[in-house]
């Protein structure tokens, strides 16, 4: 036998797609949404600090500071020194002339240069050195020991984030274009063009730097006697003091980005953690759902969350719920169908053997009818049922809109009275004065209505009456149909709501109703947000004298 049959000619043979499921995705402990929270926390602490660690305003500030400080002192020296420049030589006190080369001079140097901590080069106008403060100092003096202080205390973090920033210096040195300080024994003028600028009488300023890297600043003063510029001062300040501000300050900077980071990090992960692990959670349930592993998947419950994650769940565990119910739902109902098209059936090909076997007359007239009253049965189980499956996806898609309740009732008692005038069934409507409005669907909502007031007419005696009420509550409407037939089994006043449940009068014939009209009226009323109950209707001796639906819908 040929194992791929070839089709008939002119003919196609249709070909099913296999059914493309979904790829089981596997989510790593570090989901996408925590990396992007993780990353856009750190890229703003960690260009936070690149900016701090950039501290070259925070040098050139510094650098500024100490040439202004080089420049006050500088004035003050050069105005010592060109008071000690004045020699008188006369007895009448007549300045003869004006010299820094003199004792005088080189001992205010000395001692200004020790008050102020600065070293200090005194040029003539011709550029010659007078005088060098650091050798004035170092002549003739006596060694002095003192004890050193003890030496500063610090942290292991502290000298770890040292060594890590030198280490970080070695492997990215930073160089700056300075001229190089000159380094001859003897300093001569021509090394020096501030020196140029203050005999010619001008302040000059100059950033130098050593072979080592190590900042020089350079303040260059004239210094006058009368009017007249006698020479030049020059003021150095070594810069070592500014790089090691600026490298404590960067230190200081790297010791708190590092405990900020970790900070950051571990809030970022605890964040990731409350958003991310629970959406993983309830993506993994949903993944469940669908395959259908299990019956019911619990979904994982966050109610306890009082935020948008918590009212996520509980959407979600409420959505699974009513899909589960909807299942069950469908299951019973495709049950209850099987079992209701069952009876009907099963008396049917009964009646339809027997039909064969019978000869007499009489009889098979009697199971004509049995087959006719089955076929009716069947179609009207068959409309009914239609009409049910159909409701639910209808509710589902429809708009609701503003419904008029009395004229909706009003309509319905015109129509009754129009279409039934066989009837004696009278009817009484009580409303308020009052609109009474609700939102909803006014097909639906007059559908439950007749189904009642058909159910209150069957059932009401000759010359009875049927009662439609309209009542107002603080939060909802209630619509209620009474009549005065024999009411309801107490045990049955619920199962009445149950599909293909049916408590008809004798008078009747059996098959008459599918028992879906209460059950579709229940189904249309809680779609609405309302709630449908029934009840007896009691006299004062305690008698039932008729039965009471009521339907409750929000306002």
């Amino acid at each position: 036998m040929n194992a791929n049959p070839k089709p008939y000619p002119g003919k196609s043979v249709p070909v099913r797609k296999p059914e493309r499921s979904r790829k089981v995705v596997k989510r790593s402990p570090f989901s996408s949404l925590g990396r992007r929270i993780m990353a856009i926390n750190l890229f703003s602490v960690i260009f936070l600090a690149g900016g701090v660690l950039y501290l070259d305003q925070f040098r050139d500030g510094l650098i500024e500071a100490r040439f202004q400080s080089l420049t006050t002192n500088g004035r003050m020296i050069a105005g010592a020194l060109g008071e000690a420049a004045l020699q008188e030589v006369s007895l009448d006190g007549k300045i003869q002339y004006l010299t820094l080369n003199s004792l005088p001079i080189k001992r205010v140097l000395r001692r200004l240069s020790i008050v102020t901590s600065t070293p200090a080069l005194l040029f003539d106008r011709d550029g010659k050195l007078i005088a060098d403060s650091r050798r004035l100092i170092s002549a003739g003096r006596n060694i002095v020991y003192e004890e050193l202080p003890p030496p500063e205390v610090k942290s292991p973090v502290r000298i770890f984030f040292e060594e890590l920033y030198d280490g970080w210096e070695r492997l990215f040195p930073t160089n700056y274009d300075y001229p190089l300080f000159p380094t001859s024994p003897i300093p001569a003028a021509k090394d020096f063009q501030e020196i140029g600028e203050a005999i010619n009488g001008d302040i000059a300023r100059m950033t130098r730097q050593t072979q080592n890297g190590e900042l020089i600043l350079s303040v260059s003063v004239p210094v006058q006697g009368f009017k007249h510029i006698l020479g030049g001062l020059l003021l150095t300040e070594s810069g070592s003091s500014i790089d090691d501000a600026v490298r404590s300050a960067q230190v200081t900077t790297l010791i708190v980005f590092a405990v900020t980071l970790v900070i950051t990090l571990l809030l970022s992960l605890f964040l990731a953690r409350t958003i991310a692990a629970p959406i993983h959670m309830l993506a993994e349930a949903a993944d469940k759902v669908r395959r259908g592993i299990g019956r019911r998947v619990v979904v994982p419950d966050f109610s306890h969350r009082k935020d948008e994650i918590g009212d996520l769940a509980g959407s979600f565990r409420a959505m699974t719920m009513a899909l589960y119910d909807r299942l069950d739902a469908i299951e019973a109902f495709a049950a209850d169908v099987a079992h209701e098209l069952k009876n009907p059936l099963t008396s049917l090909g009964t009646a339809v053997q027997a039909f064969e076997r019978v000869t007499d007359e009489k009889n098979r007239e009697k199971l004509r009818a049995v087959i006719a009253s089955d076929v009716k049965r069947l179609d009207r189980l068959i409309t009914d049922i239609s009409a049910a499956s159909r409701l639910d996806a209808e509710l589902s898609r429809a708009e609701n809109e503003v419904v008029d309740l009395k004229k909706l009732i009003d309509g319905t008692v015109d129509a009754y009275q129009t279409t039934r005038m066989f009837t004696d069934v009278t009817f009484e409507v009580i409303v308020p004065k009052e609109q009474v409005m609700v939102n909803g669907l006014p097909g639906r909502i007059s559908q439950v209505l007749r189904n009642l007031v058909d159910n209150a007419i069957s059932f009401s005696p000759e010359g009875g009456r049927v009662m439609l009420r309209l009542a107002l509550s603080d939060k909802s409407v209630i619509m209620s149909v009474e009549d005065e037939g024999p009411g309801v089994p107490e045990n049955k006043l619920e199962d009445i709501f149950n599909r293909f449940y049916t408590e008809r009068p004798k008078a009747e014939g059996f098959g008459r109703h599918s028992g879906l009209g209460l059950s579709i009226s229940r189904l249309i009323v809680e779609a609405h947000g309302g709630k449908i109950s029934a009840r007896n209707r009691i006299d004062s001796a305690g008698r039932v004298i008729g039965a009471k639906f009521s339907i409750e819908l929000p306002k």
